[in-house]
């Protein structure tokens, strides 16, 4: 990667994330949000969009992905993916798949699962802990467990096990 993001980026391109997670939440969805950037560009915006589009797979990270459309793996290789959320396995899985570099995480207290898979597979992986994104994380599991839950592919009472 060519392009070094400096600590003031990092945080200008996760409020953009953010600003996705607000969108999702104001639509009656899950507030995760994504922006992927190349080389300080950015390539597209998204948000988690399960619930307003009835998808199984559109979290915040793959809607990004997916607006960003068709592009040469040189541009994934430089490129950055901002999330609001730590990201779950599939969204794992698609940045592996692209090699995809590096991913600034806003928070990974309301869940974790992959951080480690992601390192062992050479992407550098920094977690901001932003307390905005925080607290649209716990503002979700007391409003909403129920949609949360299905995101994360458990049951609402297996929540906070």
């Amino acid at each position: 990667m060519t392009w070094t993001p400096t600590a003031e980026e990092d945080r200008h391109f996760l409020s953009l994330a953010i600003e996705q997670a607000r969108t999702s939440w104001d639509e009656g969805g899950v507030p995760i949000g994504a922006v992927l950037v190349h080389e300080g560009e950015v390539l597209a915006a998204g948000h988690n969009q399960r619930v307003q589009k009835n998808s199984a797979i559109l979290h915040g990270e793959t809607d990004a992905i997916e607006k960003a459309g068709r592009l040469p793996a040189s541009v994934y290789r430089h490129s950055v993916l901002y999330t609001t959320l730590s990201p779950c396995i599939m969204c794992t899985g698609t940045a592996l798949l692209y090699e995809i570099p590096r991913i600034v995480v806003g928070e990974n207290r309301t869940f974790e699962m992959s951080e480690a898979l992601l390192r062992e597979r050479g992407v550098t992986v920094d977690v901001l802990d932003d307390p905005e994104c925080v607290a649209l994380m716990e503002r979700m599991i007391a409003e909403r467990p129920e949609i949360w839950s299905e995101d994360i592919g458990v049951e609402t009472s297996e929540l906070g096990r």
